[in-house]
This record gives structure tokens, C-alpha cells and sequence, in this order.
């Protein structure tokens, strides 16, 4: 068994791959030979009086892999002076993080590797973010607004390119030296022209892909700065407003993003959360942030399996702005690039080796 960490997945793992091994599962899926169960959330008390304690799992079967991705985290919710909210978490203490991966063979069971989830996760998201640009933006599309300048945006702005001539970016983000830094260091990895902009209108206006990419719970643009021709994507539901969703002529989901479950002690759209089971007192609940009206975690829009079967539900012309809704499908975006990196892993002679037998035992349950 392996255990391969944040670096080794770095080092062997690249956007194109990880775009490519995600359609190749959702492909399988549409085709019946993958399978996946949405993300859900448990809430518990935690030691901070404003905060709560999450425990998330999704689990994905695609290519003879099983996944299932874990993380652990003590949430916080601030709001800005504008009474913006934003979801804040850690593991332990502010900026560690516990999330993992643990990866099986569906043919005989054998547990076969743990994998931090921190880089994988974020070329997995990226990647679907790419896959929707890739069926749904103009094929002559040049510019990006980006909305954010953290580790999520980079790796959107990465699958971008990957699918795209993309020559030049415009991102804001609230902060000037992160958004400054962002421009800085994307444009040298990338080799292309990234401007820091001054206002979320700015990035999204006469950019053919708008992309929001932060931990914002309230959306980050109106929907009247859309112009005909652009693509939209985003990180998390909250950042789209129901304005904006109308304003787009075709809107694609990624696949199923949660369980729709009626049972004790649940509640849908608890922070990102799009199902949550929550311990706790009146008094303690109370440290939850507040349902927001536009959430569009589950959603009836036709998804990528729809695209695929009919490519007519897409983009059939330059002028109509389409959306896609780069969430679902997580546990098996999880068990096809995690499957990748264990296979590349193996091949490099790279990852910790760990008994496999420490994981097996003769008591049967």
C-alpha cells in the first residue's frame, strides 16, 4: 500500500491528465459502468463558540478503483463589513488541514493507498471547471475574468489554458496584494498577460470566460454585466445568484452534487454543505450561518451525461452565454484521478510503501 503525499501528487500530475481521466469517468457513467454517491456533511459542537466541527465523505467507483475522499475541519463563517459571508476552515490550528484519500481495488477489495487530498483536490476541481469551458465556451475564447486569486483559481485558470487559446486574464479579488501576487505569478508559470483589476465589473466585462472562483456564501457579480458569447463556471453554488442563472441561454450541471435525504436531524445548504446531518443544542446551532435564498447546490439542469448523449442541449451559436455548474460527481472525480495518480505513482517508484496488512484482519464483521 502507499501513502503518497501533496508533493509527489505535484510532481506527477498534470492538468491534461486530470481533465481527461474526469471525462473518461463521467462517460463511463452516462455508459453505466461508473458510479457515485454525493457529498455529505456531519456537524458537531467543536471547542470554538464560533464554530462547528465538519466531517465530509463522497465515495466514487470508476476504472476498477474505489475512492472515497475524507476531511476534517473546524468551520468558521465571517462576515465582512458589508455583511458578506465567507466559509473559513482548518484542521487543528489555522492554515493545516486534514483531507485524504483512500483509494481500493474493486476487483479483489485490497486497500491501496492513502493520498493527501490537498493538490489533487484542487486539479480535480479545476479540471471540471476546464471540461465545462472545454464543451461550452467559444472556441475562439481569449480572455478570462477571474473572480479570486487562491489555489482554486489557479488551477481553473491552468485547465483554461489547457482547453483554450487563452492569451489574457483580468482577476480581481477583494484584496490588492493577493490579486497583485495571483497576476504576478500566474502570468510567469503561464507566459501569458494577467491583469490586476480594480473591480469584480471590470474582470467580467468583455471577457469570454467568467469564472468565480472564491469562498464567498453571496454572489460576486450581477447579472447584468454578462455580455452574449461568455461562458460562466463557478467554485461554489452561493457565488451565482438566480439573476444570473436567467441571464444564460444554456446551463449544463456536472452530474448529481447531493443527496436529497428527509430524516432526523438533517438540513439542506448548511454553509457548502448541499446535505448535512448536525448534532448539537438550539443554543449551539445557532453558530451556523444562516441559509442563503440563492442555493443552487442541487439543481435540474441537464448534466454532462445529457451533453454528451445531445450536443444540442450546448452551444449551438457565438452569441448565447452558457453556464456550467462545476459541481457533482465528486466521489468520482475523486476514484478516476486518484486511481491516475496511484497508477503514475506506481510506475515512478515514488510514495511511502506501508504494509498492506496493517489494514487487514481475520475477524469477520
Amino acid at each position: 500500500m502507499l501513502f503518497i503525499h501533496n508533493d509527489v501528487v505535484a510532481e506527477i500530475l498534470n492538468m491534461e491528465d486530470s481533465i481527461a481521466a474526469q471525462e473518461q469517468a463521467f462517460r463511463d457513467l452516462a455508459e453505466g459502468r461508473a458510479a457515485h454517491r454525493p457529498r455529505s456533511d456531519i456537524y458537531a459542537p467543536c471547542e470554538r463558540e464560533d464554530g462547528y466541527y465538519r466531517w465530509g465523505t463522497m465515495e466514487g467507483y470508476s476504472g476498477g478503483y474505489l475512492a472515497i475522499r475524507m476531511k476534517s475541519d473546524v468551520m468558521t463563517w465571517p462576515q465582512d463589513e458589508d455583511g458578506n459571508w465567507t466559509e473559513d476552515k482548518y484542521c487543528v490550528r489555522p492554515g493545516t488541514y486534514c483531507g485524504l484519500i483512500m483509494l481500493f481495488s474493486a476487483m479483489n477489495g485490497e486497500p491501496l493507498a492513502f493520498i493527501n487530498d490537498g493538490v489533487l483536490q484542487h486539479m480535480r476541481v479545476g479540471g471540471g471547471g476546464g471540461i465545462g469551458a472545454k464543451y461550452l465556451a467559444r472556441k475562439d475564447a481569449r480572455t478570462v475574468g477571474m473572480l479570486g486569486s487562491g489555489g482554486m483559481a489557479r488551477t481553473y485558470l491552468q485547465a483554461y489554458c489547457a482547453v483554450r487559446g487563452i492569451t489574457k486574464v483580468k482577476v480581481y479579488s477583494p484584496t490588492r496584494a493577493n490579486r497583485e501576487a495571483y497576476a504576478s505569478e500566474m502570468s510567469r508559470r503561464l507566459n501569458i498577460e494577467i491583469q490586476a483589476v480594480d473591480s469584480a465589473e471590470e474582470a467580467v466585462r468583455g471577457s469570454e470566460i467568467v469564472s468565480s472562483c472564491s469562498d464567498s456564501m453571496t454572489p460576486t457579480f450581477e447579472a447584468d454585466w454578462l455580455e452574449p458569447g461568455q461562458h460562466v463556471t463557478m467554485l461554489g453554488p452561493m457565488e451565482i445568484s438566480n439573476a444570473v442563472l436567467e441571464r444564460c441561454d444554456v446551463k449544463i450541471s456536472q452530474g448529481s452534487g447531493g443527496l436529497d435525504v428527509e430524516a432526523r436531524n438533517t438540513e439542506k445548504g448548511v454553509g457548502h454543505s448541499p446535505m448535512a446531518w448536525i448534532a448539537g443544542s438550539a443554543d449551539e446551532r445557532k453558530r451556523l450561518p444562516p441559509k442563503q435564498e440563492d442555493f443552487n447546490f442541487i439543481v435540474d439542469f441537464p448534466d454532462f451525461a445529457d451533453l454528451i448523449a445531445d450536443p444540442s442541449i450546448g452551444r449551438t451559436d457565438d452569441e448565447q452565454i452558457t453556464f456550467y455548474h462545476n459541481v457533482g460527481n465528486q466521489g468520482l472525480q475523486f476514484s478516476s484521478v486518484g486511481g491516475l495518480v496511484y497508477e503514475k505513482a506506481k510506475e515512478a517508484g515514488v510514495g511511502r510503501q506501508v504494509p498492506t496488512d496493517w489494514f487487514l484482519q481475520d475477524i469477520r464483521d
